[in-house]
């Protein structure tokens, strides 16, 4: 029996309806034939303005996994998670522009963000993704060395300034930003760029954090050389940890263009990679803070187990946990039950534009082994212990 079996503290907030509502949607998604027929015939109708979308998507998916369409609207879901001791981390999640006017758009949107969150402690960390603020195509020359046009070198300037006009307003609003990974080809870039930011904003504390995904190969080599750079340097590191979100596009991208694939070749290797990110941070507690964004229960418990044996505070501000909005409750509830330092990321925007980012929860649901059927029987345990009252 797991620790994080405890349905009761998991699903305190939810009614019953609330639960029943939750197990069909996610017994849905369990399908993947069911959901790859779902997501394109969404994905179609919200090319073409159907104009029911909104009501049946914000009904369902958007409802399970997103706080509201503004930041005004999520604050409701922000404050009943605080009032479990449980942060929330917005996430503006308009996926797929491609056009400079979008970038300055979502990075006045992160900005924006900043100065709400401000002195809030319910809202530890800010977010955004490289490609909301560049194109994925600049991101992957810029990685490669290869040589820029004019033009380009001024995109990626601009590209540049969205990252720093960020990380220097959450330095002087005392708020941590993680910067989170994307795809493989671009993200040597985005590492170097994240890099630059720490070390101008983390002499004193970590304010950039960098997000490290251990489904791919090389990324503890990674740590542990930018380790050096950073004592070198004279300045603190944060990561985020995590397992990865873009599989299944790696490897096909791999074969079609006939290069080694990045994914470790099976999800042990995954998980071995991942435990060994975890004795990598305890290992260096004087200059690495880490976010373990986490739906595994056997890592959870080991990174507590690891706390313990290091003689950290269940609330060293060295160590974070954090979860999915809409998953992975008996998780996030049973540590903040026991004062860890846990959060949601909480995605938030117009249910339109929220699709792609919605459509690829979907789909990861899908292809995560045992992800979808321990949400289901969690949720049916629940159903049926409050039967028996």
């Amino acid at each position: 029996m797991s620790i994080f079996d405890n349905t009761q503290i998991a699903f305190a907030d939810k009614t019953t309806d609330q639960l029943r509502k939750a197990y069909w949607m996610f017994k849905g998604i369990e399908n993947p034939t069911l959901t790859n027929m779902g997501v394109s015939m969404l994905n179609f109708t919200v090319k073409n303005n159907f104009p029911f979308v909104d009501g049946i998507v914000k009904k369902t998916l958007f409802e399970q996994f997103c706080g509201g369409e503004t930041r005004e609207e999520s604050i409701q879901a922000v404050n009943k998670l605080w009032k479990r001791g449980v942060g929330s981390i917005f996430d503006y999640s308009v996926e797929g522009k491609e056009d400079e006017e979008s970038f300055d758009k979502i990075c006045n949107e992160i900005k924006d963000i900043i100065k709400f969150s401000k002195g809030n402690p319910a809202i530890p960390f800010v977010v955004f993704k490289p490609t909301a603020f560049g194109r994925i195509d600049l991101y992957e020359e810029v990685g490669k060395g290869r040589e820029l046009t004019t033009s380009e070198k001024e995109e990626w300037e601009r590209v540049r300034t969205r990252f720093d006009e960020v990380c220097k307003l959450c330095h002087e609003n005392n708020i941590k930003v993680m910067v989170d990974a994307e795809e493989s080809w671009m993200q040597d870039a985005a590492d170097h760029l994240t890099e630059e930011m720490m070390e101008k904003y983390n002499k004193e504390t970590p304010i950039v954090w960098n997000t490290i995904q251990m489904y791919r190969t090389f990324r503890l080599e990674y740590m542990e050389e930018h380790l050096q750079r950073a004592r070198e340097k004279g300045y603190f590191i944060g990561y985020k940890i995590v397992r990865g979100a873009y599989m299944e596009k790696e490897r096909d991208r791999a074969i079609r263009m006939g290069y080694p694939s990045p994914i470790q070749p099976t999800k042990q290797a995954t998980d071995d990679n991942y435990n060994a990110g975890i004795d990598f941070i305890m290992g260096h507690q004087d200059i690495v803070s880490a976010f373990f964004g986490t739906h595994n229960e056997k890592s959870t418990e080991l990174i507590m187990d690891k706390m313990k044996a290091a003689g950290l505070a269940n609330d060293s501000s060295h160590v974070y946990f954090g979860q999915l909005y809409g998953m992975s409750d008996n998780i996030t509830f049973y540590l903040s039950s026991l004062h860890y330092n846990v959060a949601k990321y909480l995605p938030y925007g117009p249910v339109k534009d929220v699709v792609p980012y919605l459509t690829r929860r979907a789909q990861e649901n899908t292809s995560v082994a045992g992800q979808t059927g321990r949400e289901l029987s969690l949720i049916q345990k629940e159903i049926e212990r409050r039967k028996k009252k």
